[in-house]
């Protein structure tokens, strides 16, 4: 019987960051928050790969890109607990999960029209009231929204 040879269907990057575990409606909205068309490096954007957890799943490759933790509390917003290894000289050196932190500052845009950060010139603040039905509340108005509703700012 003839062994079935796995060969890795993205290439490797030397420097630089992977996002897995990626839900596949996801993975061209993560490339557009993470503003990867202005990316001057090497980029490559997967999507509909063979998952056992997540039956089919997206994967990003960013080459010499690391991420802060602010920056991935972001992605968070739209799509916990997905996966960023940070690679170096092909190794992974280290993996984040993205989580909902407890407060989102000028990330999300508060859905009541007559919140004063709709019609003041000012910074959204939302306190995450639940983290696993993803409910956020802003800090001025008390408005509470699903985090699959939200619109970013």
């Amino acid at each position: 019987m003839m062994e079935k040879r796995k060969d890795l269907l993205v290439a490797a990057i030397e420097n630089g960051t992977v996002i897995d575990h990626i839900p596949t409606n996801k993975v061209f909205m993560i490339a557009s928050l993470l503003e990867l068309d202005k990316c001057s490096d090497q980029v490559t954007i997967g999507n509909n790969f063979e998952s056992d957890k997540m039956g089919k799943k997206g994967i990003i490759k960013i080459a010499n890109r690391f991420f802060s933790d602010a920056e991935i509390s972001r992605i968070a917003v739209v799509c916990p607990n997905i996966r960023f290894c940070l690679i170096k000289d092909y190794d992974v050196v280290e993996k984040k999960i993205a989580e909902l932190p407890d407060e989102l500052r000028n990330v999300v845009r508060c859905a009541n029209p007559v919140c004063i950060t709709n019609n003041e010139p000012m910074k959204t603040v939302f306190y995450v009231t639940d983290k696993e039905k993803g409910i956020v509340k802003c800090r001025y108005c008390g408005k509470e929204q699903q985090i699959e509703h939200i619109k970013l700012v």
